[in-house]
């Protein structure tokens, strides 16, 4: 199990960016994390004293690139700076409420990855507070993207 402070560790978001509490379990395909910062009134994802349920997807991106980072070490290439991604896409969203922030409940989030190469990884995401399901959906991260483009340039 990672705290907030190893969680920050690992990842570009840092200071109250860093959405995550603590992972709770992962492995070589998935993650599941809690956060409490949906709570919180100084969440930077905020927008008129509401927290809407689509920031879901920033805690979901935020467990994926936690994910990535444990992945990398476990197979010797952590250790560095975070690797920075990029949410290509988000495909199949479905929005089980409005808001996150009157979510009584810490939420678990979970990650689970798809498939992918070294580049891109398409995962699948749930967000929940106990039961009750708040957020489902696909991500497509892209982890070097001036790579990315350079590949694109090449085959075209």
């Amino acid at each position: 199990m990672l705290n907030h402070e190893e969680i920050a560790r690992r990842i570009p978001h840092q200071g109250s960016m860093c959405l995550l509490e603590r992972v709770v379990l992962w492995d070589g395909t998935r993650i599941e994390c809690e956060a409490l910062s949906h709570r919180l009134a100084d969440n930077p994802l905020r927008a008129h004293g509401r927290l809407g349920i689509a920031c879901g997807v920033e805690y979901a991106a935020q467990a994926m690139a936690v994910h990535g980072a444990l992945a990398a070490e476990a197979a010797g290439q952590g250790g560095g700076a975070p690797r920075v991604g990029y949410l290509a896409s988000v495909r199949g969203v479905e929005l089980h409420a409005a808001r996150l922030d009157d979510v009584a409940g810490n939420l678990t989030i979970r990650a689970e990855r798809l498939m992918g190469d070294e580049n891109n990884i398409v995962y699948s995401f749930e967000l929940a507070a106990g039961a009750q399901p708040l957020l489902s959906g696909r991500a497509t991260v892209v982890l070097d993207a001036s790579m990315a483009a350079r590949l694109g340039t090449e085959r075209a």
